[in-house]
């Protein structure tokens, strides 16, 4: 492919952006070789400054459920946008998409919007802290929850693209990942061990309930259930992160599915149909120690911000039972497919997935936690494959930790064609 025009507007980012990216996993870092700057998506598919077609199955990192530019979607953020950009008041916009999650979300009664899912995750273990009067954070191996430093241990995707260094070289005091335990992802043994001994001390549980980036791990139902019966036990709040999972699956997102309630939910992603959002939200003796209620504080001039309330309350009113269905048939036939090409040739790869977020593992064995997922990685060979589906019109994760996904704008022919590719790289 020709990506003259590209390049060149790269190397213009590259004079003044860092690296030429404003996320580091956007680098290709992982994959080697130049990114490209893309021009605009339509539906399903991304298209660079050569004019240049890809297929996209990162959809902005699992935010475009529905595709790029669905039009109910861009006509109601237009229809906004015409009436001002951002007020600094309640606007009814903001109601109307907090009242539709709370219906859909049964663990949520009261929520806040805010600007990012790293700005809900800090925020809500900032709440879980004023909540309880405890300091001690437990994460999981290989959960990513943003960049606050607090939750930047042990973390997958981007992160462990970084050399090893010590934490204050990565910009993090040690006093403030002092108080952050992170333990082996679907272990019973150890969580249960570390919050007995430490009970007294956790202020909250933090965990991706189906992990997305160490590439896509389904929590255990037996370690979730666990979970959550030890911390209400020992009265320790469980913060589900789902931002990337909030959605994707069903209105109730992952918690439903499952029948878990935690006290805390970090959404983000779907729910601002591409525009920047975040949200935290749960039970309402909880949300009521959020200033202006209670002492802790959090506040963001741009937190629910008309326009991508908006965006985001026309995508979610699209995605009925039906939608769902329709969507998560479509995965089943493609995974069926090239599971059963790779089973049938004895390839030691296999596609594990959600639904619809998915990621490759270049072994047979089940990954079931973040070391099993580094084994697995690939390494030089999935950076082969991204550039050999690059090649054929097709644009994955630029990072082999990452999910990649699939949106109701995705057809069975374009997942035949990827499916073909992939059986063309991996053949025996």
């Amino acid at each position: 492919m020709r990506t003259q025009h590209s390049q060149e507007y790269f190397h213009q980012a590259e004079d003044v952006l860092v690296g030429g990216v404003n996320s580091p996993v956007r680098s290709f870092q992982g994959v080697g070789g130049q990114p490209l700057v893309m021009k605009y998506g339509r539906g399903a598919k991304l298209y660079d400054y050569d004019n240049n077609a890809y297929t996209d199955y990162c959809l902005s990192w699992g935010a475009l459920i529905l595709g790029h530019a669905p039009p109910n979607v861009i006509l109601g953020a237009k229809k906004t946008l015409e009436k001002g950009t951002s007020f600094g008041t309640t606007t009814r916009e903001e109601i109307e998409l907090a009242q539709y999650i709370i219906q859909h979300i049964p663990s949520i009664e009261l929520i806040r919007f805010v600007n990012s899912g790293t700005e809900a995750t800090m925020s809500a273990l900032r709440l879980a802290r004023g909540f309880t009067g405890r300091a001690m954070v437990v994460k999981f191996d290989g959960c990513y929850h943003g960049h606050c430093d607090d939750l930047l241990t042990t973390s997958g995707s981007g992160v462990a693209q970084l050399k090893e260094s010590s934490s204050l070289a990565r910009g993090i005091p040690e006093n403030h990942i002092h108080n952050t335990l992170s333990l082996p992802y679907n272990d019973i043994a150890v969580l249960e061990e570390t919050l007995k001994k430490h009970k007294d001390h956790i202020a909250c549980v933090i965990i991706e309930p189906v992990a997305g980036n160490m590439g896509v791990i389904p929590g255990q139902l037996e370690f979730l259930q666990r979970l959550r019966q030890l911390t209400e036990q020992y009265g320790i709040l469980l913060i589900f992160d789902e931002i990337m999972t909030g959605f994707r699956t069903r209105a109730g997102g992952v918690q439903t599915n499952y029948g878990i309630a935690p006290d805390i939910t970090c959404l983000g992603k779907i729910i601002g149909a591409g525009f920047p959002i975040g949200a935290y939200g749960g039970r309402k003796d909880i949300m009521r120690c959020l200033a202006p209620l209670g002492n802790v504080y959090q506040a963001g001039t741009f937190s629910g911000n008309p326009v991508v309330m908006r965006a985001g309350l026309a995508t979610l009113k699209l995605l009925d039972t039906k939608f769902y269905e329709r969507l998560n048939a479509k995965c089943a036939a493609f995974i069926q497919d090239i599971n059963g090409f790779l089973n049938t040739n004895a390839i030691p790869v296999h596609i594990t997935h959600y639904h619809a977020m998915m990621s490759i593992r270049f072994q047979q064995q089940p990954v079931t936690n973040y070391a099993n997922a580094q084994a697995a990685a690939g390494g030089e060979r999935y950076s082969r494959l991204f550039w050999h589906l690059l090649s054929a019109g097709i644009y994955w994760p630029p990072a082999n930790l990452e999910a990649f996904f699939i949106s109701s704008a995705h057809t069975i022919k374009d997942l035949e064609y990827l499916c073909t590719q992939l059986k063309k790289f991996l053949k025996p």
